[in-house]
């Protein structure tokens, strides 16, 4: 009786090995070679799933979205069952800040396809582009709430602030990477904004 192969699951264990070892060697630096030893499959059933090397980095960006989404949720969940517009916003922005090796990982490969998009029509038609939009559009949302709520100073422009924490957000996260603030500087960094737009502690 043929083996019964759950195809997902298969296509989701060589995307993983694609983050992990990108993560340690960078994403212009892995061939599909690469990818079927550390996935621990022959290069031809990486070939089978993904035909090209592009089609394989599609799926690993989604792959790599779809672990952030998990982890975003992981931190709302640790903070209770209503954990109010800052905690939420927190939770969003301390995901993506390198703090551990996951988010390092993280980090270091949506920058890389982030970069990559610029000069690769086929990356950058992709719908990872509109995921900053998406953040952004949370964050606002979020801000808009804490200021109907009173939380928040009523004055400040929800849209610019939230794009001026995503901004720093990811440029903290690089200096993280490159060794030139630690985790704890840039929490701090950011708590010290949000203690500026949150003007009542949430209940």
């Amino acid at each position: 009786m043929p083996k019964h192969v759950n195809h997902e699951e298969r296509r989701a264990q060589i995307a993983e090995a694609l983050i992990q070892v990108a993560g340690r060697r960078g994403l212009h630096a892995v061939g599909m070679r690469d990818v079927a030893a550390e996935a621990g499959v022959s290069l031809r059933l990486v070939q089978y799933y993904f035909e090209t090397k592009e089609k394989l980095l599609f799926y690993g960006l989604q792959h790599l979205t779809t672990r952030f989404t998990a982890r975003v949720g992981a931190r709302l969940s640790a903070a209770g069952p209503n954990p109010g517009p800052r905690a939420s916003i927190e939770a969003l922005l301390l995901a993506s800040l390198p703090t551990d090796e996951e988010s390092r990982t993280f980090h270091l490969l949506y920058s890389s396809y982030s970069i990559l998009s610029v000069t690769d029509d086929a990356l950058a038609a992709q719908p990872f582009i509109d995921n900053p939009d998406a953040a952004e559009d949370a964050l606002a949302g979020l801000l808009e709430e804490a200021q109907a709520s009173r939380l928040a100073d009523p004055d400040a422009d929800a849209r610019t602030e939230a794009i001026s924490l995503l901004a720093m957000t990811a440029t903290m996260g690089t200096s993280i990477l490159v060794g030139q603030r630690s985790p704890e500087s840039a929490i701090a960094v950011l708590h010290h904004h949000l203690d500026r737009i949150f003007t009542t502690p949430e209940a």
